[in-house]
This record gives structure tokens, C-alpha cells and sequence, in this order.
């Protein structure tokens, strides 16, 4: 009988030393490097509109935190992903700048953007392991409708679900359309869904953003 080869777990600490000798990228989960594909244009595209969404509303309300792309976020002792967008306090980085991008404390805001192949973990595993670490708001950005009937209702259609931590829980609120997006943390935020959705479809988006009611 031929034994399978086993892939030794990987601790946080040695995925922080192999990410700083790779130009590729991985998420850890559960002790394992797991590799990630590259984006859509579309996917990219998102992201940077609500990186500068974002910037703007917490410019805004004067909070000391930094709107950043694919950065990591440390989600266990063994777990370590890579959100799209992830809001960051300033103070946490601040004395680990020339260290790899990896927050160690629960960020205010993460955005997951939905992709074929990370539609289940972003509704599921991803989600869970935010909630646990006690990530205030997590936005997943369904800019396809490829999530479940379950997730994001029907018919199908994009969708942008905001889960807001409530005594250790996330409760789920979702957009579409023209409906204005609910951000808990970012209380003046002045978005619609389908402003986020053409993003990913032009240069420049066109509309107001940020901004009080």
C-alpha cells in the first residue's frame, strides 16, 4: 500500500518568513498554505473603488485608520487570510511598518469580493472565522450573484450583504439594486449597491460617495 505524502502544517510565524521569499500569495487556514488565484479585472476594480469609498468617509469622521488592498488579516493561532479591502487602525501598524502586511487584531471593516471559485468560503468558513475574532463589519461583495439561494435569496441576482457584529454574532443585511448600503461603522456612508457593481465595469465611477444623509 502507498502512503500519500503528508504536507507539514505551517505555524503562523513560518508563514509570515515564507510570504516575505514569495512574490505569489497565500492564505494560511488551518496550518496549510492555501494559493491564491489571480483576480478578475472586475474583482480588482471594486476593490479599489471602495478603498477610496472608504478613504473618503473615514477622512471624513476623522478616525485614525488606513483603507487598505489585500493585506492580510490573522483570523487564528493557524489561520491567516486576505481580504480585498480591509479597514486598519493606524496605531497597530504604525510600529510594525517595515514588517510583513499581516494585521494581528481584529480590523473594524473587511470586504471579501466574491469570485467562482471563493463563493462558499466567502459566505462560510470566512465569515465564521471573522465573526470569531470579532471583526466589527464584513461586507461580501457579490458582484456576480454567485452565492447560494440561502445567502443572497431569489432569484439570484449581485447582492452585497453586510454582517454586523451584535453580541458575538453577525446579523446579515442585504443590498441590491439601488438600495443605499447600511454600513453600522461608517454611519454617513452615502453608497447604493449598483454603485459598487458598475465600478467594476468602467474607469471612473460616477456618482456621490462618502458623505453625510
Amino acid at each position: 500500500m502507498t502512503q500519500a505524502a503528508v504536507r507539514p502544517r505551517v505555524s503562523f510565524e513560518e508563514y509570515i518568513d515564507f510570504c516575505a521569499q514569495t512574490d505569489e500569495r497565500y492564505e494560511l487556514v488551518r496550518g496549510e498554505l492555501l494559493k491564491m488565484t489571480p483576480p478578475t479585472w472586475a474583482h480588482v476594480l471594486i476593490a479599489r473603488f471602495l478603498e477610496r469609498v472608504f478613504e473618503i468617509e473615514i477622512e471624513r469622521l476623522g478616525y485614525d485608520w488606513v483603507p487598505v488592498r489585500e493585506t492580510g488579516q490573522r483570523t487564528d493561532d493557524d489561520s491567516s487570510r486576505l481580504p480585498d479591502v480591509t479597514v486598519v487602525p493606524f496605531e497597530e501598524i504604525e510600529p510594525v511598518l517595515n514588517q510583513s502586511a499581516v494585521l494581528t487584531v481584529p480590523a473594524p471593516i473587511v470586504v471579501e469580493i466574491v469570485s467562482p471559485s471563493s463563493a462558499s468560503g466567502d459566505y462560510d468558513a470566512k465569515l465564521k472565522e471573522y465573526q470569531l475574532l470579532r471583526v466589527g463589519e464584513y461586507w461580501v461583495v457579490d458582484h456576480e450573484g454567485l452565492g447560494a439561494a440561502k445567502y443572497i435569496g431569489f432569484p439570484k441576482a449581485p447582492t452585497i450583504t453586510v454582517y454586523e457584529l451584535i453580541e458575538g454574532e453577525y446579523q446579515a443585511k442585504r443590498f441590491r439594486g439601488n438600495d443605499r448600503i447600511i454600513s453600522p461603522t461608517l454611519k454617513g456612508l452615502n453608497l447604493t449597491a449598483n454603485q459598487v457593481f458598475v465600478a467594476g465595469r468602467q474607469r471612473r465611477s460616477t456618482g456621490t460617495i462618502g458623505g453625510n444623509d
